[in-house]
């Protein structure tokens, strides 16, 4: 097993490795052949014709990853692993209490499941999940682009709990209309950040700084970063849709999401303090479509998209009570401890879920839940 966990180190460049190139490939996205200088992986995040987007924190870097895996699945397969921490941990020759799974993501084409994993010795792995195997997913000599971002938080710098500010750096991360979206904070006056990065990688990066009302502290806000969000479409107009902390759900024109503007977003709905959201995606069931969010310290939730359409208001006063809710209203789905979720079809999604039995299960969950 240390062989294994040796060979899976090497493979996915973690530690030290510095950036190689080792011939040219001129292909469309501009990628060249070598080992990307992964330090970690806090955010995934599929483009088009099977590119994983690596989110890493600490290097304050986007990768763009071929992971060749393009074939088109319409019809995708259900995802069952039960216990799968103790199976990561066996292939990578640990415990169970060594390994953090940092995030999931579907290949919206192929729709096969990528999984990162961060060891606690700070090693990151990426394994491939079909059924219920896992495949360890080299990243030595691939082919990649890479797009360092600008004005981001200094490596030693620390929040006010000793967090480190540069992991914040990526705090979510999606792909839109040919650009990769990047959520986080900068080192900038007002830290909340939003980047928008063309795709293929030009270094060109725009970036606007973003201020929300948060009802539950009764205060406006510029330096907490969103924590998960979505882009959706509202009566022909783009919208970023975010939460953060505590749980503001917060709306952004895309238009104003510009390089260099500082842009006021419309706060539709505090979802309850105490909580962090961890994941959000979009799920449709016949001509509904339904905004899924998993939560810290609270069930997932179903927001119906009508709602949010029909609310025309901003919350803009203090919601007084302990841990209330007030805007849209939303409902708390029968499911808890989910930490991960992604949208495998447009009815399904994969959970990353504690059961109550202790078992850290990933498994694929249907229309029943919309």
């Amino acid at each position: 097993m240390k062989k294994m966990y040796s060979l899976l180190a090497i493979g996915c460049a973690g530690l030290v490795l510095l950036a190689t190139t080792t011939r040219p490939i001129k292909n469309q996205y501009g990628f060249v052949t070598g080992t990307p200088a992964i330090k970690s992986i806090n955010a995934l995040s599929f483009g088009p014709n099977g590119v994983l987007f690596i989110g890493d924190g600490k290097s304050a870097t986007v990768f763009a990853i071929d992971t060749k895996d393009a074939s088109l699945v319409e019809k995708p397969s259900p995802v069952d692993v039960k216990n799968i921490d103790q199976k990561i941990a066996a292939l990578l020759g640990t415990d169970a209490k060594n390994i953090t799974i940092q995030d999931i993501a579907v290949n919206p084409t192929s729709k096969s499941v990528y999984c990162a994993v961060q060891h606690s010795d700070g090693t990151p792995v990426l394994l491939k999940v079909e059924g219920d195997k896992l495949t360890p997913v080299s990243l030595s000599n691939v082919p990649f682009s890479m797009q360092a971002l600008a004005n981001v938080p200094a490596e030693d710098a620390k929040g006010q709990r000793g967090e480190s500010l540069r992991i914040a750096a990526i705090s979510d991360m999606d792909f839109a209309d040919g650009k990769v979206l990047v959520s986080g904070l900068s080192n900038q006056e007002f830290g909340s950040t939003f980047r928008s990065i063309p795709f293929p990688f030009t270094n060109v990066q725009d970036q606007a700084s973003l201020e929300i009302y948060h009802a539950a502290h009764g205060k406006y806000e510029t330096m907490a970063p969103i924590k998960t969000f979505t882009t959706t479409e509202i009566k022909g107009k783009k919208y970023l849709l975010a939460s953060y902390t505590c749980t503001p759900l917060v709306l952004f024109p895309m238009d104003e999401l510009k390089a260099g503007k500082h842009v006021k977003g419309r706060t539709v709905a505090e979802m309850g303090s105490g909580n962090q959201p961890l994941d959000i995606i979009t799920l449709k069931k016949g001509n509904e479509s339904f905004l899924i969010m998993a939560n810290s310290s609270r069930p997932v939730f179903k927001v119906r998209y009508k709602n949010i359409e029909e609310y025309q208001g901003s919350l803009t006063t203090p919601v007084e009570e302990n841990f209330a809710t007030a805007g849209v209203n939303f409902v708390s789905l029968p499911l808890t401890n989910v930490i991960q979720l992604d949208k495998l079809g447009d009815n399904q999604m994969i959970l990353l879920q504690r059961r109550s039995n202790g078992n850290l299960d990933l498994w694929t969950a249907n229309d029943r839940y919309l």
